[in-house]
């Protein structure tokens, strides 16, 4: 979790070439894409880590700082600007006939320690990690806690209502311990929500296609529907249209951290023709094709 090996990600090893890396990266995309997995919920956050796995090891300087500082890599600049600043002061001191040590010795017998040292370490902020939940959608209609471990700590977490699949939320100072006292890293958590209802959800919305008969289209009548949580009775008009849609209002998901805020079912009615109609029936229908002649 400290840790992401990219090279693992895509499936290569580390000498892989760009052409390697290239190939590997094409086929895991088109395996993953999301357009391509519409019912597999864990494909957008799989495309995304293939993604970064790809921007760092295709691109010469950044697989050069990953493979060389590790988790670390992104501090890569700092790093090399500190060694950097290392070698000069080193240079300096030869030229002059000082060493390092004669450097300390010579500050300290003019200004005392001064607390310890010509130069303050450099301060880096700890590592971030990353953390994924799986949840189903039932699960985020209301608040809940969870207990995460991480790196060894168990960390216990609240999660919001209505969190939706593929956000990301960010945990403060949850992350790593940062380098000679700096702040800790952040720890940020990616939901994979699967959704097993007939419901199809678009933020605080869902949607869902009810099958209404011919008969109660045209003479209309009363239908009961199913929410997520309850059941309501509908109110069908003569001459319903197909395609014809009514909305409740409050009764789609919790709108996300606003408890009191739900968004809205919108019910699409889809007509069905009859298939299987008597003799007795079929001539009924003509009967009354005629009456409208």
């Amino acid at each position: 979790m400290a840790f992401i090996d990219y090279y693992k990600v895509l499936g290569v090893d580390k000498t892989a070439n760009d052409t390697e890396i290239k190939k590997a990266f094409r086929k895991l995309a088109r395996k993953y894409h999301p357009d391509l997995n519409p019912k597999d919920e864990s494909a957008k956050a799989k495309f995304q880590n293939i993604n970064e796995a790809n921007e760092v090891l295709s691109d010469t300087e950044k697989r050069r700082k990953y493979d060389k500082y590790g988790k670390d890599w992104k501090h890569a600049d700092e790093f090399e600007k500190q060694g950097q600043t290392r070698k000069q002061r080193t240079a300096q001191s030869s030229k002059s006939g000082f060493d390092d040590q004669d450097y300390s010795s010579f500050f300290e017998s003019m200004f005392g320690n001064m607390g310890g040292g010509r130069e303050r370490a450099s301060v880096y902020k700890g590592q971030d990690y990353a953390s994924e939940i799986r949840l189903n959608l039932l699960d985020v209609l209301e608040p809940h806690k969870q207990t995460l471990t991480v790196n060894g700590k168990n960390i216990r977490i609240t999660i919001p209502a209505g969190v939706e699949n593929g956000q990301t939320i960010k945990i403060s100072g949850h992350g790593g311990d940062g380098v000679n006292g700096g702040p800790k890293g952040d720890l940020y958590i990616s939901f994979v929500i699967e959704n097993k209802t007939k419901f199809k959800r678009e933020g605080s919305n869902l949607y869902f296609d009810y099958v209404l008969d011919l008969y109660k289209a045209i003479l209309g009548g009363e239908i009961t529907v199913d929410t997520l949580t309850s059941k309501v009775k509908l109110t069908i008009p003569p001459g319903t249209q197909n395609g014809a849609k009514v909305k409740l209002k409050g009764k789609g998901m919790p709108v996300y951290k606003k408890a009191v805020e739900f968004g809205d079912l919108i019910v699409t009615y889809q007509i069905k023709i009859p298939t299987d109609l008597s003799e007795k029936q079929i001539d009924l229908f003509r009967k009354i094709e005629k009456l409208k002649n």
